[in-house]
């Protein structure tokens, strides 16, 4: 059942975060950290929910596996780039919040400032998958499920809206967590997802027909008006 297939992704995603975050950190005690994987368990519960019950195909392409056959040895390569600097960058987050303390920490307002950041960005990566239903989790000729060229609501004013979602659930959660130097270090993760734009512009380009006109038409990847 595709609603259970989507908590059970769900549950791994938190486990994963959890791992990726506690176990640097060597302790339970860390109020933010919790604070964050339970408020993200309760609105990406929501957001399976919600998607399986209004747009389950948006929902069963995200489902699909990281890696695939179909999958061009390219985007395996962008997709491994990706897995390296997102772990590497959440790693940092309780390495710098309990060792390095490079910087002060922010104070509690910029804090919950981060966390609205973070869900503000959940929210625009949530539209962006609804909106696209051929939005899954690798680059590939999707032309055996009649990939069309989606092109309205987000995607009218930036060409990967998904990208400037998460960048910005990521820059919020450096805030929530309370850690300046990993926002200061997110470049480091936009340099991966700009190697996985630059592949899957070119997959696209060269699969998906209208793509070559769209990017005349959006000029903008990831913020309207900037780049």
């Amino acid at each position: 059942m595709l609603i259970l297939r989507g908590l059970l992704g769900g549950v791994l995603q938190l486990l994963l975060f959890g791992s990726l975050l506690l176990i640097p950190a060597g302790t339970w005690n860390w109020p933010r950290a919790i604070q964050f994987l339970v408020a993200y368990g309760i609105v990406l519960s929501g957001a399976i929910v919600w998607l399986a019950a209004v747009a389950p195909s948006s929902l069963e392409a995200r489902l699909e596996p990281a890696i695939n056959k179909k999958q061009p040895v390219a985007d395996r390569i962008a997709t491994g780039i990706i897995a390296v600097a997102f772990a590497g960058w959440f790693i940092f987050i309780p390495t710098d919040v309990f060792r390095l303390k490079l910087l002060p920490p922010p104070s509690l307002g910029v804090s919950v400032f981060g966390a609205a950041v973070c869900l503000a960005g959940f929210a625009i990566l949530l539209t962006a998958l609804y909106q696209n239903a051929f939005a899954t989790p690798v680059v590939r000729d999707q032309s055996e499920r009649g990939h069309t060229l989606v092109d309205t609501g987000l995607y009218a004013r930036v060409r990967h809206p998904f990208y400037t979602g998460l960048l910005l659930w990521l820059a919020g959660l450096a805030l929530w967590l309370e850690s300046y130097a990993a926002l200061i270090a997110l470049p480091v993760v936009l340099a991966s997802l700009l190697v996985r734009i630059r592949v899957e512009e070119r997959t696209l380009h060269d699969t998906l027909p209208g793509y070559a006109e769209y990017m005349g038409r959006v000029r903008y990847r990831l913020v309207p008006g900037v780049w």
